[in-house]
């Protein structure tokens, strides 16, 4: 017949009720934050292109600021902003 120390080391050897639970919710708590990762991983990718975006039009504007100043200077006109 077992006795105490043979029910420890049975107990010791194999999982309890509350280890399991937590491996499961360990098991949840990893694909959470998978998912979690997944989700920030998309949008910095799209704050990547958004900003990427912003200063390509900044440019673009810099660039029609300059032909707008040139065509006034040679129509003698002052631009005023």
């Amino acid at each position: 017949m077992l006795d105490e120390k043979d029910i420890q080391k049975l107990i010791e050897v194999f999982a309890t009720r509350e280890e399991v639970a937590t491996k499961q919710d360990l098991e949840l708590v990893r694909q959470d934050f998978a998912s979690l990762q997944t989700a920030v991983d998309a949008y910095a990718k799209k704050a990547d292109a958004y900003f990427q975006e912003m200063v390509m039009l900044a440019h673009k504007v810099d660039r029609h600021e300059k032909w707008l100043k040139q065509i006034a200077d040679k129509l003698g006109l002052k631009l005023e902003y």
